[in-house]
């Protein structure tokens, strides 16, 4: 549309080389001045940028420039006033569009916006172009608003800010510029009028390609109908679906627009396709990072295997987002563990392999693998040969049989990676894994590179949390997360589900909380970081059963747990995954730092400990552990025994061997034998005696030897029987009586006193 051509409308004020005359110095209004009488101000005939033009000395606050003649605004009419000028000399003042808005009795319109945005000149014979929009309607892009009162404006242009520049003004024009604004109000696109049927069956997809082309940003509408389309579609304009779009599974859709997961659900018309196809997009596009679920609710029957959505790759190294919303399972069929039973080989030479397996085809790939004797914790199955007959394992046995019946029961997970064969820097972010007790929550994928868990909830897990079953959880960051297990009601001793695990290094489980799992995690990779966890598993019972809530399984542990709140559950040290469990040469029990933690339990049962370190094979010693700064509490109910101790189930520590360890500066309630290494005591003997011996027992932790006395300082003076000064220093020897556990001090002569003794399980 436009209204100079179809209703003959003249809109453009005359030039300033026509004369003056016609210019107000004010509102433009009958009667004001004009420009043609005015000191300040001079046409100039040949400017090298506009020709002749206005040259105007500020003078004023705001100087204004208005065409005395009337500029029809009429309802549907769009007018651009423009002008284009250029500071010469002084100060750089402000340039803006104005008019004076009149109505058909030749009155003022008050109330209306009447000036344009304004410029700022920044330089000298720099030429600005400004320029405003009036029109009747309040539309975006529409500076000066002014309703269906306004019949006409005064057009031109005003100068604000500091006086004594000089400015040159080129002749200011007016356009009709409707076209673009009807545009505009039809913000939308309909794929039907480029040939689009909605039938279902007839391919849709070039008609949507053109109408995406044709919108240039604007809405592109898809009416009621089913549209197939049957090649992988980009839609670059924002889409409005009140239809349904039909596609195969490994047809693409991408909105690039639109790409949260309203859209995707209308597009579909399935809030379950739509988020498969939109995880499809956010592996197969560049524009978009992260999908944003926008809150919203997703009830899956089954498992949304992830690899199977995308279906054209196994392996990805971009990283990518999943955010901001709800999967929740719905009890059904699709929840039942795939479970099969088998007899397997098993030899401690390939300590990761089960052969002679005759149902191998039935074992899925990420089964927990369990057996009468010699499966650790937390086995899973990371691969499989059908031809050979052979399963592979996520971690060694550590002494099984060479015959033995196991199960293989692969959970069922909301979100399901493990078709993954390399998945890098992946992200869920801010979503609640909603099992309740239906299923598990996610499982990583076979192999890769930091994958990140951050501000989720994983709500009553049936099984598992987070399962790793191979090495997907190489760098594995679990951040701010809440697990909140579907256990609760139970005593520990009956619970059966597990937060996490890991297999590979370096992990980061940070700030999280977890409430009554049997284990929050079980850890075999080492190089790990523990910190600001509150893991609590405790339950009702007097004297109750507790279990281990963070499980390393490597001797090789080279991690930290540091600030965390460790609530009626231990941390547990041992070596299952080894499939040669002696010590041979290895690290053994190297490495591991716990520090500034609070340890807390109530109504535990007295032999409960909060550290406890459990060697699967001979010969194993302490080569590098620190307990400090932290806080060892029990209270409501008898008091612990003490917090540390071996677990000589299979068997003990080396303990003459014991390097590297210290426990200091921990605090103590509630807890009848205090351990600390190194001990200081005062040695005393009323009598006089060449030997005096102290028995450690009760303070070297874990049940240590009295391998070295580091110091021996008397208490006031060493005397002998006759009550004479002894001046000679005694020599002590080391891991006397039954355990070790004491040291002597062997003196000169008979004598009695006092010493102060510092003496450590380390040998020297």
């Amino acid at each position: 549309m436009n209204q100079v051509i179809t209703d003959g409308l003249m809109l453009m004020p005359p030039s300033f080389a026509d004369g003056l005359s016609v210019w107000s110095r004010s509102d433009g209004t009958p009667g004001s001045d004009t420009y043609a009488t005015a000191g300040n101000a001079a046409l100039v005939p040949a400017d090298q940028d506009f020709g002749t033009c206005l040259e105007i000395n500020k003078v004023d606050a705001t100087t204004s420039i208005r065409y005395m003649g009337q500029t029809p605004v009429l309802p549907g009419l769009y007018l651009r006033v423009s002008a284009r000028v250029k500071a010469l000399a002084g100060n750089l003042p402000n340039v803006r569009i104005g008019a004076w808005a009149g109505d058909a009795g030749q009155a003022h319109v008050a109330g209306v916006t009447e000036t344009g945005p304004e410029t700022t000149l920044t330089d000298y014979g720099e030429v600005v172009a400004v320029s405003a929009i009036i029109g009747t309607g309040n539309r975006v892009g529409v500076d000066m608003p002014w309703g269906g009162t306004a019949t006409y404006g005064h057009v031109g242009l005003d100068l604000t800010g500091p006086n004594g520049g000089t400015i040159r003004i080129e002749s200011i024009t007016v356009e009709d510029v409707t076209a673009v604004f009807i545009r505009k109000m039809m913000d939308w696109v309909d794929v039907r009028d480029y040939g689009a049927t909605g039938d279902g069956v007839t391919d849709d997809s070039a008609a949507f390609v053109a109408a995406d082309a044709a919108a240039q940003g604007r809405m592109l509408l898809v009416p009621q109908g089913d549209y197939f389309i049957g090649q992988n579609l980009t839609l670059t304009s924002p889409a409005r679906f009140e239809g349904r779009l039909v596609m195969d599974d490994a047809t693409r859709l991408a909105l690039t627009e639109n790409f949260e997961l309203d859209s995707y659900a209308d597009a579909l018309g399935d809030e379950v396709l739509g988020l498969k196809k939109a995880i499809q997009a956010l592996f197969n596009q560049s524009e978009h990072e992260a999908f944003d679920m926008r809150g919203r609710r997703i009830l899956l029957d089954e498992p949304l295997d992830v690899q199977a959505a995308v279906g054209n790759k196994t392996t990805y190294a971009n990283r990518r987002v999943l955010k901001n919303g709800q999967l929740a399972a719905n009890a059904g069929p699709g929840w039942t563990d795939g479970v099969t039973v088998s007899t397997a080989t098993w030899s401690s030479d390939t300590p990761t392999t089960l052969s002679g397996i005759t149902n191998v085809a039935s074992i899925e790939v990420g089964a927990l693998v369990s057996g009468a004797t010699g499966v650790g914790r937390e086995v899973y199955v990371a691969a499989k040969n059908e031809a050979s007959g052979t399963v592979t394992l996520t971690e060694a046995l550590w002494g099984a049989p060479t015959s033995q019946t196991y199960t293989f029961r692969r959970f069922r997970y909301l979100l399901d990676f493990g078709g993954w064969q390399n998945l890098q820097r992946f992200r869920l972010e801010a979503i609640e894994f909603l099992a309740a007790g239906i299923s598990s929550c996610v499982m990583l994928p076979a192999d890769g590179l930091i994958f990140q868990v951050k501000d989720c909830f994983f709500t009553g897990p049936k099984d598992r949390g987070l399962t790793s079953a191979g090495q997907g959880c190489q760098g594995l960051e679990i951040d701010r997360c809440q697990f909140l297990s579907n256990e609760q009601a139970l005593r520990v001793q009956d619970r059966t589900s597990i937060g996490f695990n890991i297999n590979a290094g370096d992990a980061k489980i940070r700030n999280n909380r977890a409430v009554r799992f049997l284990h929050f995690g079980v850890i075999a990779g080492t190089g790990n970081i523990i910190s600001g966890n509150h893991v609590f598993q405790g339950d009702s019972e007097t004297d109750g059963l507790r279990s281990a809530g963070i499980i390393f399984t490597s001797t090789n542990g080279k991690s930290t747990i540091s600030g965390n709140y460790i609530d009626n559950c231990s941390v547990e040290w041992g070596n299952e995954h080894d499939p040669a469990p002696e010590m041979s040469g290895e690290y053994s029990f190297h490495g591991m730092t716990i520090t500034g933690n609070i340890f807390f339990s109530s109504g535990s049962a007295p032999w409960f400990r909060f550290i406890v370190l459990k060697p699967y094979g001979p010969g194993h010693y302490i080569n590098g552990l620190s307990i400090s700064d932290n806080l060892f509490k029990q209270t409501a109910g008898q008091q612990l025994d003490r917090v540390e101790m071996v677990d000589e189930t299979l068997f003990p520590l080396d303990m003459g061997r014991t390097s590297g360890l210290l426990m200091v500066g921990n605090t103590f309630h509630g807890i009848t034998e205090t351990a600390g290494d190194p001990v200081s005591m005062k040695l005393t003997s009323a009598s006089v005696e060449l030997v005096w011996e102290a028995d450690l027992s009760d303070r070297l932790p874990f049940g240590g030897q009295a391998n070295s006395v580091l110091a021996a300082l008397p208490e006031g003076a060493i005397t002998n029987g006759a009550g004479d000064p002894v001046y000679t220093v005694p020599y002590a020897t080391t891991a006397h009586g039954p355990t070790g556990a004491a040291f002597r001090l062997n003196w000169s002569e008979p004598v009695k006193g006092s010493a102060m003794v510092t003496a450590s399980s380390n040998a020297p």
